[in-house]
């Protein structure tokens, strides 16, 4: 439970930090977002779930 709470954290950290560094850069990101046709965002998520994963795969392996 404590790794899950750890990445939920990280992932806040991350995001945070984009909308904090970089406003005008998430609006326009969750603008294009909103443009894309559902079967873009689903393939993309697909792809990052994959990635991800695969890569707590190797680490925690």
């Amino acid at each position: 439970m404590v790794e899950l709470f750890s990445i939920i954290g990280v992932f806040l950290a991350i995001e945070g930090a984009l909308y904090a560094g970089a406003p005008s850069m998430a609006k326009k990101l969750a603008h294009d977002i909103s443009q894309m046709e559902e079967s873009t965002l689903r393939r993309a998520g697909l792809i990052a779930l994959g990635v991800g994963v695969g890569l707590v795969w190797m680490v925690r392996g």
